[in-house]
């Protein structure tokens, strides 16, 4: 069995990662898998990414970067992403990961019309979920932990979108059979939840938010670990033989361009 890849696109603060670790650690833990069971590519340091035909699949994390900044080595990981999805490698992008691949696929990214959006929040799965290899048996409404203030703004030509908040539109969205990105972060328990409002409380008041009532309501549903556990399952079953509709869409359009 082929090790799932993360894509590891920032690190959280110190005080974060001291104590309770970092992104590949709690997405792991959410995937079942134990440390022999991934691989980590640390591409916010440079980081060289493997030929997607030789990993399984691959999660692509958060960070505190932003999309929209267009750096190099986040430029550089928008084009292997491509590459990923032309191959029919199953990837599921979170946060950073989910407005990357978007912006990799031909979506537009930028600072959420709405204003910045975090804390636990209900993710509500819209009817094209229904029939959703991933989404599709998880609850109606999701409870789940979020942070951001950038979003997807339009989607890529040919998704589809999964799920929206009271803040975003486009929690969740289907590229192709085998692409996905959520918003939300799905690895976050409760206490790395809190951890991040603690840290941020004082922007956070300046932004006019109850930070105090913020940490009160943040709880855990195991709804994010379901849906990690979910694309493990979905990984380990999809065949990598054959192309992606979608996937062979994606090569003819780079080919006319």
């Amino acid at each position: 069995m082929q090790p799932i890849l993360i894509v590891k696109t920032g690190e959280p603060s110190e005080a974060i990662t001291g104590r309770y670790g970092s992104f590949e650690h709690w997405i792991a833990d959410g995937l079942g898998l134990a440390p022999g069971g991934i691989e980590v590519v640390p591409v916010f340091q440079g980081a060289a990414l493997p030929e997607p035909e030789a990993i399984g699949a691959v999660v692509v994390t958060g960070s505190p970067a932003m999309v929209t900044d267009h750096g190099p080595w986040s430029e550089r990981t928008a084009r292997w992403l491509r590459r990923a999805a032309g191959a029919s490698c199953p990837i599921l992008g979170i946060c950073y990961g989910h407005q990357l691949l978007a912006h990799a696929l031909g979506g537009t990214v930028g600072d959420n019309p709405a204003g910045r959006e975090i804390g636990t929040i209900t993710v509500r799965r819209l009817p094209a979920s229904d029939r959703d290899p991933l989404l599709s048996g998880l609850p109606r409404q999701l409870i789940v932990q979020a942070t951001h203030v950038q979003s997807v703004l339009d989607l890529p030509p040919g998704a589809v979108r999964l799920a929206e908040s009271n803040l975003d539109p486009h929690h969740a969205f289907r590229w192709g059979e085998h692409v996905w990105g959520v918003q939300f972060h799905p690895e976050f328990q409760a206490e790395v939840m809190r951890a991040f409002l603690e840290e941020r409380a004082d922007v956070l008041r300046s932004e006019g938010f109850d930070v105090e009532r913020l940490i009160r309501e943040t709880r855990d549903s195991g709804h994010g670990h379901a849906l990690l556990r979910r694309f493990a399952d979905l990984a380990h079953r999809q065949p990598r033989t054959g192309r992606a509709i979608a996937g062979r869409e994606l090569r003819r359009s780079a080919t006319a361009g």
